[in-house]
């Protein structure tokens, strides 16, 4: 499961915060999300981006290593083209459009039309990611299997 949560559009490069794994709140986030979102009060959220995946395995998934560095590369050189970007990183331009269009559905990018050669120019609103992990070694259960709070 991953639940993004957009703050209003600022022209400032901000930090996108990643939590994984506590699925416990990621439920309260998206319920106190909707609630916001039903009184009309998403201004309070206090200007954070947050992406949060349920679990370990859908960040590794979403988030490999080579769309992190494809993410620092646009950050850093802000390039005018998708081309551009799979020059970047020297990877085939095929790759690069699957990744960039997985990350826009992430929101961790966008995409801004007509960049200066006319092409759609990939854009990274971000100047840092900070993330934090849940990851439960221990199941928090008893050892019966049946829950602690049952």
């Amino acid at each position: 499961l991953i639940e993004h949560h957009p703050t209003h559009n600022t022209p400032t490069m901000t930090t996108l915060h990643i939590t994984v794994g506590d699925r416990e709140q990621l439920r309260e986030d998206a319920l106190q999300f909707v609630q916001d979102v039903e009184a009309d009060d998403l201004d309070d959220q206090d200007g954070k981006e947050t992406l949060q995946f349920g679990t370990y395995d859908d960040f590794v998934d979403s988030l490999t290593p080579l769309r992190l560095e494809l993410i620092r590369a646009i950050a850093e050189d802000a390039p005018e083209s998708m081309r551009e970007a799979a020059r970047l990183v020297e990877r085939d331009v095929s790759d690069v459009h699957s990744d960039l269009k997985q990350l826009e559905v992430l929101s961790i990018l966008t995409f801004k039309e007509g960049g200066p050669s006319g092409a759609i120019q990939p854009v990274v609103p971000f100047d840092r990611i900070e993330v934090h992990i849940d990851y439960p070694l221990i199941d928090s259960g008893d050892a019966d299997g049946t829950p602690a709070s049952a």
